[in-house]
């Protein structure tokens, strides 16, 4: 946000704040979130690219196609070990997985 616009809503009585502040996050939570959605992301991509559906994906690993679903959206209740066998069943390179975390990494 650009510093007149701050301006202007804290004149006018808003508080202006971070994700992270409004939600009280940790940086270690805020970290987590932001490597999930990265991985979610490249799962979405790395599924596209390898022409497989999300139940084609399913099959492949022997989940469900709602699952894959889950894990593209990011949704909390899929845990990084599924994620990263969504990954790796998709075609998804060790290094490729890194890499991606990395950049997370370099974002906090």
């Amino acid at each position: 946000m650009n510093a007149t616009r701050e301006e202007k809503l804290q004149a006018a009585g808003w508080k202006v704040s971070t994700v992270n502040e409004f939600l009280g996050l940790t940086p270690e939570e805020s970290a987590l979130i932001e490597t999930r959605l990265a991985l979610s992301s490249l799962l979405r991509k790395q599924r596209s690219d390898a022409a497989l559906s999300q139940e084609g994906l399913a099959e492949k690993i022997h989940s469900s196609q709602s699952r894959i679903a889950k894990a593209e959206k990011g949704d909390p209740s899929i845990s990084f070990d599924f994620l990263f066998r969504a990954l790796l069943g998709a075609g998804t390179t060790n290094q490729q997985i890194g890499e991606t975390i990395a950049r997370t990494d370099a974002k906090t």
